[in-house]
């Protein structure tokens, strides 16, 4: 006969206790992903942000240096864009400026370019003209640089203000 004590399987209780620490362990296993996503968009934004803004400053900066004077704004004021006579007469006017989310640079009569991707906007742009009377130009330059968060996550959001400054030579 049989005994009916040795009979495998599990009790109610230990079914129980497996589904509950199976649940807490995907838990904190879905947890960490979720975090680590999080984190990679935070990082995707800033280093965009980062990455265009700091080329954009160069462009402008290195313009600037190699530029024979300032045609505006004048001398002790700002605007929202800044027009510069350049070595290269082909390329007078060069100017810089901020229509609608872009900074565009325009380099004589060829088509302005923008800057900056999509990916990214512009805002108050701000080129002040430091210069002294009878010194060579000095160009103070600011703006914000936003990622486009189409997605409206929180991790998406990250703004940055850029400051620069540039004499003549």
């Amino acid at each position: 006969m049989e005994n009916i004590n040795n009979k495998k399987g599990f009790t109610l209780v230990e079914l129980i206790l497996y589904v509950a620490i199976g649940s807490i362990v995907l838990l904190v296993i879905t947890s960490f992903f979720q975090t680590n996503l999080s984190s990679r968009a935070k990082i995707k934004a800033i280093s965009e942000v980062d990455q265009q803004g700091t080329q954009i400053m160069q462009t402008i900066v290195q313009t600037i240096l190699n530029a024979e004077d300032i045609n505006s704004p004048s001398i002790g004021t700002s605007a929202s864009s800044l027009s510069l006579d350049v070595v290269e007469v082909a390329n007078n006017p060069t100017i810089f400026n901020n229509i609608s989310t872009y900074i565009y640079l325009s380099e004589g009569v060829i088509t302005p370019i923008a800057l900056n991707s999509n990916l990214v906007e512009v805002s108050n742009l701000s080129f002040t003209n430091m210069s002294k009377v009878s010194t060579p130009g000095n160009i103070r330059i600011q703006f914000d640089l936003s990622f486009v968060n189409n997605t409206n996550r929180n991790e998406y959001d990250w703004t940055k203000t850029f400051y620069g400054s540039a004499s003549l030579r």
